[in-house]
């Protein structure tokens, strides 16, 4: 299994692409492919068909997944993109960091 960055809940920047500079909180987590779905962020339509009587189809948007790779963790303290440092404390906890203020996430 690969571990990633960022995880559910937390409020990320996208680095590079169409979508470079937004932000928004994560959705959901793919750590097998690699994937990352954040709220507002690679809008896509799907085209839905109706699948019982009285419901209606159409096209709605949702938003697509991005590679985990093109997005950085903001802190919440300093407001800036981090990336994550990692901390053991004396009990033997680890705890995740942040680069410019030393907060923890």
């Amino acid at each position: 299994m690969n571990n990633l960055h960022v995880k559910t809940g937390d409020t990320a920047v996208v680095l590079s692409g169409k979508e470079k500079g937004k932000r928004g909180k994560v959705l959901s987590v793919n750590p097998k492919k690699g994937m990352v779905v954040i709220e507002g962020v690679n809008m896509i339509k799907c085209h839905t068909k109706p699948r019982r009587q009285g419901e209606t189809g159409g096209i709605i948007e949702r938003e697509g997944a991005l590679r985990a790779c093109k997005v950085m963790r903001v802190c919440p303290k300093c407001d800036k993109p981090t990336r994550v440092a990692h901390k053991i404390t004396e009990n033997g906890t680890k705890l995740t960091v942040c680069k410019h203020c030393g907060e923890t996430l």
